[in-house]
């Protein structure tokens, strides 16, 4: 496995792996791996010839200068792991050499921006956009690797990709989960023994959503009952519960069976901001 933190010298082993005419899967992360990364480098490897990890905190995705100060480094920990799942290249620039200067375009995802995540951190989604564009233009995949636990930002790369006719797949993939049902992040290792206990709530909130949805309650009333539910726990600060049409992230008012719903909530936990969701 390779280590390369150039951008130039990483755009010339891509070439020649081109050249080969192999196939490159790209998984992007920003570090602090976990089984979840993982399983999404394992599924490149079975669907291409040569594998890439990325490693970059991206400064330019945080709209709280806190959370990018305490978002967790662990470069040697990952590339143990990345190496023996049998990853082929490890891209992991510093801030200087991906950002020489601050980018100046601005990306407009329209009503993505302004639900979930858009509104709750605004900016965040223009920082992922021009990045994931700058590692597509670096690695040019063929296919590229994102893990549903963060939904909206999968809507964001397709909406992207689509728009400016990336030739490569996006390859969505279920969320990995611990024993106890919560979805595998990065952040979870910021919590405290009794915030980790606690953390496995959100799942099951999300379930019991399901449940009263599918029973025909309406999405405000489920709301307010999630929400309701979730005081009862003083740890937890719930941000919001959105329960939305899967494919367009739009607020709906019922279940339609032909369709699929998503249902996502951010909550803070211990000063962490966990995020999930499920679909069915």
């Amino acid at each position: 496995m390779q280590i390369i933190n150039s951008i130039l010298e990483t755009q010339k082993l891509i070439k020649s792996i081109q050249l080969s005419n192999k196939t490159i899967g790209f998984v992007p992360t920003m570090g602090a791996l976990h089984q979840g990364h993982i399983e999404l480098v394992r599924r490149s490897k079975l669907e291409n010839d040569f594998t890439v990890c990325s490693i970059f905190v991206n400064p330019t995705q945080f709209n709280n200068p806190e959370d990018l100060v305490k978002y967790p480094r662990t470069l040697d920990s990952d590339c143990e792991l990345l190496k023996e799942v049998g990853c082929d290249l490890v891209f992991a620039p510093s801030s200087q050499e991906m950002y020489q200067n601050l980018p100046k375009l601005k990306f407009d995802f329209g009503n993505l921006e302004h639900v979930m995540e858009g509104k709750f951190r605004p900016g965040h989604f223009n920082g992922v956009g021009i990045v994931v564009a700058k590692l597509f233009n670096i690695i040019k995949p063929t296919k590229a690797y994102f893990g549903l636990k963060d939904l909206q930002q999968v809507a964001v790369i397709n909406c992207m990709v689509k728009d400016l006719s990336f030739d490569l797949e996006i390859i969505a993939c279920e969320t990995i989960r611990e024993k106890d049902g919560l979805a595998m992040s990065s952040r979870n290792r910021r919590l405290s023994e009794k915030g980790r206990s606690l953390a496995p709530e959100i799942y099951k909130k999300l379930l019991f959503a399901k449940e009263l949805l599918l029973a025909g309650t309406n999405s405000i009333d489920t709301k307010i009952k999630i929400e309701t539910l979730f005081s009862e726990i003083p740890d937890f600060t719930l941000e919001y519960i959105e329960i939305s049409d899967f494919e367009t992230l739009n607020s709906i008012s019922m279940v339609d069976n032909r369709k699929k719903t998503a249902i996502c909530i951010a909550a803070f936990l211990d000063n962490v901001r966990l995020i999930d969701n499920i679909v069915f």
